[in-house]
């Protein structure tokens, strides 16, 4: 491996506090969980986890904390997320892609209303019709 600048080795330094920092808990009212067992991996997850990350960087939002998680249990609609959001229940979104991705931000993280076409578990049918206040 070649020797690395004092430059190069700031500039590391500055990516590497940068993304610890967008890990950090204190100020964030929103979780947003991947999943990322074998089957989200294989469906998709990790591209749904950097399309996450680049959004909200991309809109500048920083209440929202993306995580990682093993198997949600939902093989069947990987890629799985789940949001957990103030003032309104925890939800798990399935089937999640680029485009739903969007929509997750938009309507539920900026609109407070669930994506309801791609809940896959949680709230009962009463809350999703009602577009998922409580």
């Amino acid at each position: 491996m070649a020797k690395m600048t004092l430059e190069e080795l700031r500039k590391l330094r500055d990516t590497k506090k940068n993304e610890i920092k967008k890990r950090d808990l204190s100020g964030r009212d929103t979780q947003i969980v991947i999943g990322m067992g074998t089957c989200g991996i294989a469906a998709g997850g990790k591209i749904v986890l950097d399309a996450f990350l680049s959004e909200l960087e991309l809109r500048k939002i920083d209440n929202v904390i993306v995580t990682q998680t093993g198997c949600m249990g939902l093989c069947y609609v990987e890629p799985t997320v789940e949001v957990i959001a103030p003032d309104m229940p925890p939800v798990i979104y399935g089937k999640v892609d680029a485009s739903v991705v969007k929509r997750i931000i938009d309507e539920h993280v900026v609109g407070k209303q669930m994506v309801s076409d791609h809940v896959f578990d949680r709230p009962s049918a009463d809350i999703i019709k009602d577009g998922g206040k409580r």
